[in-house]
């Protein structure tokens, strides 16, 4: 009998040990995701290279073996102040931290010591894939017009498909999005400067490796690279000038607010952004638009960016 690739079932825990199944539930770990894709034996074939005295394929054995899933998520805080979003689980395994304010806000943060790790189980009809000690990467992406979304990408330890019941999925914590418009993201500032947006891209740029030897066996975040790609309306260079701001390399403060109505907001303030080389225009409705880059740099350490929902 054939498997329905559309009966999925996607489960995220946080791990509370490296590598020791979280058991997702249905009831309280369900995600809502999009484009689903998964490569569920990732790893090397070591041949084994063996002298014989006739012609043929060689034998291999596989080694380092990973599996990665990547998928979507809508950008919707969770409707309620101070409550984590049902996708927090999902930041804090990219190698955030969360913070809980009870009733204010939930703010999320880069951190350097010590990231958490998930637990993945994703049903694809009868069958069930499991993920332990995954790791992950987030590009938060926002287009006019469009439902914002967060893309994530996660590695992890294989573990061997197994036939299982198909769990039943709570989606209830998910909440509708906002579409990117004028009047539900109010505010988009580079340097204090007002401008009309179009696109907008920030990627954590996290470096995700397998690292496997005897007596441990992890994927590890080892580095984080963020950029910031967006798509403005040009203006006249005494308001903002990007090629002066990419000659002095100073510090450029970039905030972006999506969402309105309390516990539904969510705020990206990038403190300290360095502008690159402008390497192009680009038009749309014969209108000029300026292709930017920025690099979020960290002051004091772990601060270059801040997500508050509130």
């Amino acid at each position: 009998m054939s498997l329905n690739w559309k009966q999925k079932v996607l489960l995220v825990k946080t791990e509370a040990t490296y590598g020791t199944d979280a058991a997702p539930s249905g009831a309280a770990n369900a995600i809502l995701a999009q484009d689903v894709q998964l490569k569920p034996m990732e790893g090397t074939d070591v041949s084994r290279d063996l002298e014989r005295p006739y012609f043929g394929a060689d034998a291999t054995i596989p080694t380092e073996l990973m599996s990665e899933i990547t998928f979507d998520v809508e950008l919707a805080p969770s409707g309620v102040a101070g409550t984590p979003p049902a996708w927090g689980s999902l930041l804090r395994a990219c190698g955030l931290a969360e913070t809980i304010n009870a009733g204010t806000s939930v703010i999320y943060n880069p951190i350097t010591q010590s990231p958490e790790s998930a637990t993945v189980h994703l049903h694809i009809d009868a069958t069930r894939y499991v993920i332990l000690g995954a790791r992950g990467n987030v590009r938060l992406d926002l287009q006019a017009q469009a439902v914002p979304k967060l893309r994530f990408t996660f590695k992890g330890l294989f573990v061997k498909p197994t036939d299982a019941a198909y769990p039943t999925a709570d989606l209830t914590p998910w909440t509708v999005p906002q579409v990117v418009t004028m009047g539900n993201t109010p505010v988009f500032q580079i340097d204090g400067v007002d401008l009309v947006m179009r696109s907008f891209q920030m990627d954590l740029g996290n470096q995700i490796e397998g690292r496997f030897l005897v007596g441990r066996e992890e994927v590890k975040l080892g580095d984080r690279q963020e950029s910031i790609e967006t798509t403005v309306e040009a203006v006249q260079l005494a308001t903002f000038d990007p090629f002066q701001r990419a000659l002095d390399q100073s510090a450029t403060a970039l905030q972006l607010t999506h969402g309105t109505g309390a516990g539904k907001i969510a705020t990206l303030d990038v403190p300290a952004a360095q502008m690159q080389r402008p390497q192009g225009l680009s038009t749309a409705q014969n209108v000029k638009e300026w292709p930017l880059r920025l690099v979020p740099l960290p002051q004091a350490g772990n601060d270059q960016f801040t997500l508050t929902l509130t």
